[in-house]
Parts: C-alpha cells; structure tokens; sequence
C-alpha cells in the first residue's frame, strides 16, 4: 500500500489537515496516509528538517513524503520534488531538503510544472497533494516537472573541536515536547575525540561528568531511594537520533519545567565539552 506522510506547521485548531488528508482521500481513496507532525514551529525549517530527517528512514522506500512548511510559491522558493534514499519529497525550495539530506546525495531532482493550476495561498493542498498522488500511483517524475539544478543549501550549525582535541562546542538545534534540549554534537564526533578520558559538560551553569545512554540512567537502583537521584535531576543522554540530549528527568515543560526552561536553555546556545 502506498504511503504518504505529512509534516507541516500547520497545527490542528484550523482546517488545513483535514483538508489536506481529504483531498488525498478523494484522489486515492486506498493510500495510508500518516503524521508525522503538525506542530513544527512556524516557518521553522531547521525544527522541520530535525523531525523529518529522523524519522523517514522508519518508512519503507517509495515513501513520499509532504513538506508543509514556508511553502508559499516564489521565484526564490521554487516547488520542488527531491527523490532521495529511495524516497520522495515534495517540498518548497526553503532549504529544508538540503539539511534532511545533508548526508545523503539526492537522486533526481525535480521542479513542479503542472498544467492549469494555481498554488494560491494554500499550495500544499493545491500541488503537492497532486504531485504526491501521482507519485504513489508509481507516475514518473518527468510527467510533473523539469530537472531542476537550484536546491538552496542550509548550512546546519557545525560542532567546533578546538584546543588541540580537548574541547567540543557545539548548539542547541532542537527542543522537544518534553523541553528536551537536543544539540548538534553527535555520538561519533564525542567518541572520536574523547580516547578514554574524563569530561565535563557545560550548559550556562549546569556542569555534568556523565553521558547516560538512557533516561533512567542516572538512577542508582542499587541505593535506597532516598539516596537515589530521581525526577527534577538534570542528565545528559545519547538520544535514538544519536545527538547529545539534556533532559531534567521526568519533567513536564507545562508544569515544573523541562530542561530548556529549567536550565535555561535556548535555540543556538552553546553547549561545551571539555576533556581532562
């Protein structure tokens, strides 16, 4: 059965995803239709990329996948659909593809030209709904668009390595529902430099000596409770996407906080490790 998933901005208070999810419906009423989400900030395309690129590997090949975000049709924004790792993706020309394949090389890169349409105000429903129906059918690129050689580039943030190997400095680039704060230093880039020495990781004022591989990990089952670290204790974790996480265990950001909040933690700031 073929697959298509959404991931917008567009929140669920308005119609736009019913309406989208409809018009799909109509078009190929035997199409599994799934979210990915949303609730993506608006126009924010590195939050948008961060969510989409660690989750369409999870989908089988031939996925297509809508991007409903800063969509709007302009000379500078061009629609677009990019096949990659043997899946598609039917985008605007944001920059978004650039940062979900940054480490993959695009297939085939295409630029919408359908006959008698108009995208308007709402050109996710208006276009990429038809594109991404034709694609699910098995139709070919070439039928809704020219070869396309443009694909704006992002540059996400880099992770800095500096004093002769000793330091890694890197930035907050997601925050989760839970006010997880994600950063940009990834497990391999840790590991290559840390060869069995001691660190600290520094966030503002929190300083951590320890990198869990879970949530749960910074509890010492072996203690008594009362002697255990717990709920509201700050920890700093290798998440499923393999990037340096800091977390307050079972936080709720909607009543005592999570990390972004309770250490103060915001979209670009610094996060340093130092090896001893």
């Amino acid at each position: 059965m073929a697959i298509i998933t959404l991931t917008t901005d567009f929140g669920y208070k308005d119609h736009f995803v019913g309406a989208v999810k409809g018009t799909i419906l109509g078009s190929l009423p035997e199409v599994n239709i799934v979210d990915i989400s949303h609730a993506i900030g608006p126009f924010n395309i590195q939050e948008c990329a961060y969510i989409l690129k660690n989750a369409y590997r999870s989908f089988p090949e031939g996925s297509v996948h809508i991007v409903g975000v800063d969509s709007e049709l302009s000379p500078e924004n061009q629609h677009i659909v990019v096949q990659v790792d043997g899946h598609y993706f039917v985008s605007a020309n944001s920059g978004v593809i650039s940062l979900i394949t940054s480490e993959v090389t695009p297939e085939k890169v295409v630029e919408i030209q359908l006959p008698n349409t108009q995208s308007g105000s709402f050109p996710v429903l208006n276009v990429f709904v038809q594109v991404a129906c034709h694609i699910a059918r098995g139709g070919k690129l070439e039928v809704i668009g020219k070869p396309f050689a443009a694909l704006k580039e992002l540059k996400e943030f880099e992770p800095r390595v500096s004093n002769d190997g000793r330091t890694i400095s890197g930035n907050v680039i997601y925050i989760d529902n839970y006010g997880n704060v994600v950063t940009n230093i990834q497990r391999s880039l840790f590991e290559a430099y840390r060869n069995g020495r001691d660190y600290e990781l520094t966030a503002r004022t929190t300083k951590i000596k320890e990198i869990q591989k879970s949530y749960n990990g910074i509890i010492n089952f072996d203690l008594d409770r009362s002697q255990r670290k717990g709920p509201g204790d700050a920890l700093a974790l290798f998440n499923s996407a393999g990037y340096i996480e800091l977390a307050i265990y079972k936080s709720d950001l909607n009543s005592v906080g999570g990390a972004s909040t309770l250490l103060g933690l915001n979209y670009r700031d610094i996060v340093t490790i130092n090896f001893s």
